[in-house]
């Protein structure tokens, strides 16, 4: 590094000439035994956890996913809730429990299952 706090830079290696190491050459390093670990890993993560997603997750769930996340953080905030009560006029158990009913069907129905499928 070159320079105080507000004038620092990086400095390249004389040896190095393209600057610092990306996420892809990164990636080339591994080998195929460290690659499977991260598939594993990842697999695991997506089956212990709901809203992780997966390969074929379509736009309506991931959307579904994440309003329930964000209306489960509203309920469980109570500070939340009382900005929201406060801006919509009604008392927090109000708001609470509507927050609650829209976490049935946060986006509406889902789509009717045709030949396209618009998976993320």
């Amino acid at each position: 590094r070159v320079g105080g706090p507000l004038g620092a830079r990086w400095r390249h290696p004389p040896s190095c000439a393209r600057g610092p190491p990306t996420l892809g050459a990164m990636a080339d390093g591994l080998r195929a035994s460290d690659r499977f670990s991260i598939n594993s890993q990842l697999e695991h993560l997506q089956s212990k956890h709901v809203g992780t997603g997966h390969a074929d997750l379509t736009r309506h769930e991931w959307a579904v996913n994440q309003h329930r996340d964000s209306l489960a953080s509203f309920a469980a905030r109570p500070s939340m809730l009382h900005y929201f009560a406060c801006a919509e006029g009604d008392s927090v158990a109000r708001v609470r429990f509507n927050c609650m009913q829209r976490m049935i069907q946060p986006c509406g129905p889902p789509p009717a299952q045709g030949g396209n499928d618009d998976a993320i």
